[in-house]
C-alpha cells in the first residue's frame, strides 16, 4: 500500500489510538527531538532548531487529538527550554524566545488538531453514507428480487438490525403505533402510508435522528417500489389467466360447435333414416351401428370436457388403490371396442400392481390408445408394459425407484420435435389423422393430467416418419 494511502487510512480512522499509546508516543517523540537537536547545534543556531519539536506536536495532534497535541506542545517547550536554551539545565520563561517557541508549538497543535478532527468527522460521515448506500442496495436486492414481498421482510429487517447495531427490527406492511419498548418509524411514499419500521426503544437519540433522516426515506422508496412490482406482477398474472381463460373458452366453443355437432348430426340423420319403411334389415342394422358409435364418441367427448374442467380446477383428487396394469389396459381396449388385430399387447409376467385411481388411469389409457389407433395408418398399435426396478426410470423424465413403464407405440407419421410438448396442450391438434378425422385435442392433455395426479408421468418420443411412442411411468408405491 502506498505511504499516502496508509497515512490517510490511519488518519481517518473513526476510533483514536489508545491514551496509553499516546502518552508513550508523546514522551518518546519529544525525547527523540531533543536528542536530534544536539548534533544539529553545529549546523544552525539553537534558537532556530525548535522546529524539530513540531513533528512530535503534529503527530500527536493528528492522531490523538487536540488535547494530546497541546500536552505535547507544552512538553516540547519545557524540554527545549531545559535542555537546549541557555541557561541549559534550568527552566526559565523570562526570555522572549521561550514564549515564542511555546506559542508556535501551541498554534501548530491547535491547527493540526482542528484539521485532523474535521477530516476525521468528514471521513466518519462519508463512511456512514457508504454503509447506508450499501444497506440500501442490499435491501433493494432483497425486497425487489423476492418472489413474495412478505417472505423477504424478515430477512430485510434482520439485515437492517445488524447494520444499525440493535437486537431486533421489524418491517410491517401496515400502520403500527409505537409503545414503551419499541419505536415506530412510519414508512410512506407520495403522501401514502405503506408500512412501519419498528426498532427497540433503547436506540440512542443520535441514531434515531439518523434513522429518521437517512434510513427511513430510502427504505420507504424501496418498499414502495417492491409493492408496486408485486402489484404489477399480480396484474400480469391475472391478465395472463384471463387470456388463458378466453383461449379455453374460444377453444371450447369451437369444440362444441364442431366436435359435438358432428356426432349429433350423424345421430339425427341416422335416426330419421331408420324410420323409413323402405329400409332393409341390413340397412337398419348399419344405421343402428352408426348411432351407437356416434353416441359413444359423443359420450367420450363429454367425459373429456368434464375431466378437463376437473383438472383445470384442481379437483381431480385420485382415490388410490392397488390395480393391475393389465386389467386397466384390457378395460381401456374394451371401452374402445377394439378388434384384436388393431392392438398388440405384451405384458411382462408377474408385473406387480400399481397404486393408482383405476377410473382415472383407465381414462388416460383410453385417450392415448384411441389417439394411437387414429394415427397408426391401419397398422397394429403396440402396447408393452414392464417393471423398472432400482433407480432407473426413463432418461430425461421423472425418476426413479421401482416403476411400471407402459409404452404405446404407433407406426404413423410421427410428431415433429417442435410439437412433442404441444400435443399435451388442451385443444391442440397436431395435424390430420388417418381417414381425415381429427380429435378434439383434449385426450392427451387429460391423459397427462391424470398420470401426474397419480404420481406418475406421460411423455412422448418420436421421430418424423417413424411413428410415436407414448410412455407412461407409474410408481409401484403411489401417494398414501
Amino acid at each position: 500500500m502506498p505511504a499516502s494511502r496508509l497515512f490517510s487510512s490511519l488518519l481517518l480512522k473513526a476510533e483514536r489510538p489508545s491514551r496509553t499509546a499516546g502518552v508513550i508516543v508523546a514522551v518518546a517523540s519529544v525525547a527523540a527531538a531533543t536528542a536530534i537537536i544536539y548534533p544539529l547545534k553545529q549546523l544552525a543556531p539553537v534558537v532556530s532548531l525548535g522546529v524539530v519539536y513540531l513533528l512530535a506536536v503534529v503527530i500527536l495532534s493528528t492522531f490523538w487529538g487536540l488535547a494530546f497535541g497541546l500536552g505535547t506542545a507544552l512538553l516540547s517547550a519545557l524540554a527545549f527550554n531545559f535542555f537546549q536554551l541557555p541557561p541549559v539545565g534550568r527552566l526559565t520563561l523570562a526570555d522572549s524566545r521561550n514564549w515564542a517557541a511555546l506559542a508556535a508549538f501551541i498554534v501548530v497543535a491547535v491547527a493540526m488538531g482542528l484539521v485532523a478532527e474535521l477530516a476525521r468527522t468528514r471521513a466518519l460521515e462519508a463512511d456512514q453514507r457508504r454503509h447506508e448506500a450499501d444497506l440500501a442496495a442490499e435491501l433493494a436486492q432483497l425486497l425487489l428480487g423476492a418472489a413474495r414481498l412478505e417472505d423477504a421482510l424478515p430477512v430485510a429487517a434482520q439485515r437492517l438490525a445488524g447494520a444499525l447495531g440493535v437486537a431486533s427490527a421489524l418491517i410491517e406492511l401496515r400502520e403500527v403505533s409505537g409503545e414503551e419498548r419499541q419505536l415506530a418509524f412510519p414508512l410512506g411514499s407520495e403522501g401514502r402510508r405503506i408500512g412501519t419500521l419498528l426498532l427497540p426503544a433503547s436506540l440512542p437519540a443520535g441514531e434515531r435522528a439518523r434513522v429518521r433522516e437517512r434510513v427511513v426515506p430510502s427504505l420507504s422508496s424501496i418498499l414502495a417500489a417492491a409493492r408496486s412490482r408485486a402489484e404489477l406482477e399480480a396484474e400480469v398474472v391475472e391478465t395472463a389467466a384471463l387470456r388463458r381463460t378466453d383461449t379455453v373458452k374460444t377453444a371450447l366453443l369451437r369444440a362444441v360447435s364442431h366436435d359435438l355437432r358432428s356426432p349429433l348430426t350423424a345421430i339425427s340423420a341416422a335416426g330419421e333414416a331408420i324410420a323409413s319403411p323402405t329400409l332393409s334389415l341390413e340397412e337398419r342394422e348399419e344405421l343402428a351401428t352408426v348411432i351407437q358409435e356416434e353416441a359413444r364418441r359423443l359420450s367420450r367427448l363429454v367425459d373429456n370436457l368434464l375431466d378437463l374442467s376437473r383438472l383445470e380446477a384442481g379437483a381431480a383428487e385420485p382415490h388410490s388403490q392397488s390395480a393391475s396394469v393389465e386389467e386397466l389396459v384390457r378395460a381401456a381396449l374394451a371401452e374402445l371396442t377394439a378388434d384384436e388385430e388393431e392392438f398388440s399387447v405384451t405384458i411382462e409376467e408377474d408385473l406387480p400392481p400399481v397404486r393408482v385411481d383405476s377410473v382415472q388411469m383407465e381414462r388416460a389409457f383410453v385417450n392415448v390408445l384411441e389417439n394411437a389407433r387414429r394415427h397408426s395408418g391401419g397398422h397394429p398399435v403396440s402396447v408393452r408394459a414392464r417393471a423398472v426396478r432400482g433407480l432407473g426410470g426413463v432418461a430425461g423424465h421423472r425418476p426413479a425407484g421401482e416403476r411400471v413403464i407402459v409404452r404405446v407405440v404407433d407406426r404413423g407419421p410421427g410428431i415433429p420435435p417442435a410439437q412433442l410438448e404441444r400435443v399435451f396442450e388442451p385443444f391442440y391438434r397436431a395435424g390430420s389423422a388417418a381417414g381425415g378425422h381429427r380429435g378434439s385435442g383434449l385426450g392427451l392433455a387429460i391423459a397427462r393430467g391424470f398420470a401426474e395426479a397419480n404420481a406418475g408421468s406421460l411423455h412422448v418420443e418420436s421421430l418424423p416418419g417413424q411413428g410415436a411412442s407414448f410412455v407412461f411411468e407409474l410408481p409401484l408405491q403411489g401417494p398414501t
